[in-house]
């Protein structure tokens, strides 16, 4: 019987001392290398940086949108409800003018409007109030109601605060339009100086912080015809 050569092992194939000696076969497949392992961490913490920024990017872009998907229909309420409301004006006095004695239906200035119109029930206890469009410190737009009974205004005892429209405003600009001598329509006036009729358009053009120049805004007012002056039939055009 031959002897095993010394330090083999038939059963592994190879000597035990492989196992111990630097750069040995076991020792070369037994593991990374240092390299690899850092190799590998830098990977995976950019995989990681890469995730995040497109995630944090990602929300950014929703709540940008959702900002403004909020100012456009908050612009979109505020122009629907000055439409509603300057669209139901009456030719009803509110005042009369002290030195010619006529009455005071519409009052438009540059950046102030004045007029009657029945409220909603949702923001009052419903009838004719007097509607006053302006600008006001503190509130930007904003729109003030009071309480008219026999073409003059009642003092309430808890009278409404200021309504804010557009608190972020920039500008304003309110203009009107109405009926020359002859018959054709004026051209676009800067304050409305017939207090006693109201006027066949409203414009409004506003321009806030938050959204910039709003859609120029242009009203008709079907009761301007209702005042006993009548509406000649030139300027039936605006209202179809």
């Amino acid at each position: 019987m031959k002897r095993q050569a010394a330090g083999f092992n038939p059963a592994l194939g190879h000597s035990p001392r492989a196992f111990s000696r630097p750069g040995g076969t076991a020792a070369r497949t037994a593991g990374f290398t240092l390299i690899e392992v850092l190799l590998a961490t830098v990977l995976l913490a950019a995989g990681l940086a890469l995730a995040f920024a497109t995630l944090r990017a990602a929300t950014a872009t929703a709540q940008r949108g959702e900002a403004m998907a909020q100012r456009s229909e908050r612009m979109r309420a505020v122009e629907g409800f000055l439409r509603r409301r300057l669209a139901s004006a009456l030719p009803m006095a509110f005042a009369t003018d002290p030195g010619m004695g006529t009455p005071q239906r519409f009052i438009g200035e540059p950046q102030r409007i004045r007029f009657v119109a029945d409220i909603p029930d949702y923001l009052g206890r419903g009838g004719p109030y007097l509607h006053d469009i302006a600008v006001n410190d503190g509130d930007g737009l904003a729109i003030t109601f009071a309480m008219i009974q026999g073409g003059q205004l009642v003092q309430e005892r808890s009278p409404r605060a200021p309504e804010p429209l557009v608190r972020d405003l920039q500008s304003l600009r309110l203009r009107y339009r109405g009926v020359n001598d002859d018959g054709s329509l004026s051209d676009w006036l800067d304050e409305w100086n017939t207090a006693d009729r109201l006027p066949l358009q409203v414009s409004i053009e506003i321009r806030s912080a938050s959204i910039g120049d709003w859609p120029p805004l242009v009203v008709a007012l079907p009761q301007a015809g209702s005042d006993g002056i009548g509406i000649v039939p030139g300027a039936l055009e605006v209202f179809q």
